[in-house]
C-alpha cells in the first residue's frame, strides 16, 4: 500500500478549504478578479497560489521517493512535514499583522522536504 496518497487527500483538503477562503472572500467583497485593493484578499489569494505552486512537486517527489525506496520511515517524515509546513505557511501569510517566523518556518519546512526528497532520490541511484 502506497503512503503518498494520504498525505496527497490531506493536502488536497486544505487546498479546497484555501480556495473557499478566496471564493467566500470574493464574494463578500464582490472582486470578481484581482484583489480589489484589500489586503486579505491579497494574501488569501497568494497562501492559495503558493500552495497550488509549491505542493505538487513535493507531492510527486514523495511518490517517487516511494516507489525507489522500501523505507516508509522517510516518505512519513516528508509527507508529515510538507503538510505542517504548509500549514503553518497558511496561516502565517494569512495574517494582516503577519508574523513572519510563520512563514519563514512553513516555507523553510516546504523546501527542506523539497531538497530532502531529491536528495534521498538521487541517493537511490548511487546506493
Amino acid at each position: 500500500m502506497y503512503i503518498t496518497p494520504l498525505y496527497a487527500a490531506l493536502l488536497s483538503l486544505v487546498f479546497v478549504v484555501l480556495s473557499f477562503r478566496v471564493i467566500l472572500l470574493r464574494q463578500k467583497l464582490e472582486v470578481g478578479i484581482g484583489d480589489g485593493g484589500d489586503k486579505r484578499l491579497l494574501r488569501a489569494t497568494r497562501v492559495h497560489g503558493n500552495f497550488a505552486e509549491y505542493v505538487p512537486l513535493a507531492l510527486l517527489l514523495l511518490f517517487l521517493l516511494e516507489c525507489q525506496t522500501k523505507t516508509t520511515l522517510w516518505v512519513h517524515i516528508g509527507g508529515s512535514v510538507l503538510l505542517a509546513g504548509r500549514l503553518l505557511h497558511a496561516y502565517g501569510v494569512s495574517q494582516v499583522k503577519e508574523d513572519l517566523r510563520l512563514r519563514v518556518t512553513g516555507m523553510a519546512m516546504n523546501f527542506c522536504v523539497i531538497v530532502g526528497l531529491s536528495v534521498g532520490l538521487l541517493l537511490t541511484y548511487v546506493l
